[in-house]
């Protein structure tokens, strides 16, 4: 199954949006994200939408923050991005009808929503500034 990075990506960009002292190209970020900027441009766009970052046209334009990082959880942006599965592992469907598939599942499926559970309770409390801490 493929990885989605598309929360990690974004908490990067808006990370270095931060230590700019100007507005951002998407050719700039795209260097630093190793992608084309057509995927910068698409997901600043979605941020734009809900009034995290903003966008300057023309000569010396390009992306500023829009909102302080302090007002802004990892549970906001993995809202942004529609919620989400946050565990790539899945459960079996191809014996529906077996009790020891049925077993399994239950038993992995109160694991995972527990797990997810606690991750999203701990996404409200950290904020995208703290992240900029870290480093």
């Amino acid at each position: 199954m493929r990885k989605d990075s598309r929360l990690s990506r974004i908490l990067h960009v808006l990370v270095h949006l931060k230590h700019f002292d100007r507005p951002a190209t998407s050719e700039e970020m795209g260097k630093m994200m190793q992608t084309n900027p057509v995927v910068v441009r698409r997901t600043m766009a979605l941020l734009k939408e809900v009034g995290y970052v903003s966008s300057i046209k023309g000569h010396n334009g390009g992306w500023s923050l829009a909102q302080d990082l302090s007002a802004i959880t990892l549970y906001d942006i993995y809202k942004l991005l529609g919620e989400g599965s946050l565990f790539t592992l899945g459960l079996s469907d191809e014996h529906t009808q077996c009790k020891i598939e049925q077993a399994v599942n239950h038993a992995l499926d109160d694991v995972m929503s527990e797990a997810q559970t606690l991750m999203l309770e701990r996404f409200k409390s950290i904020t995208i500034d703290s992240l900029s801490h870290n480093n």
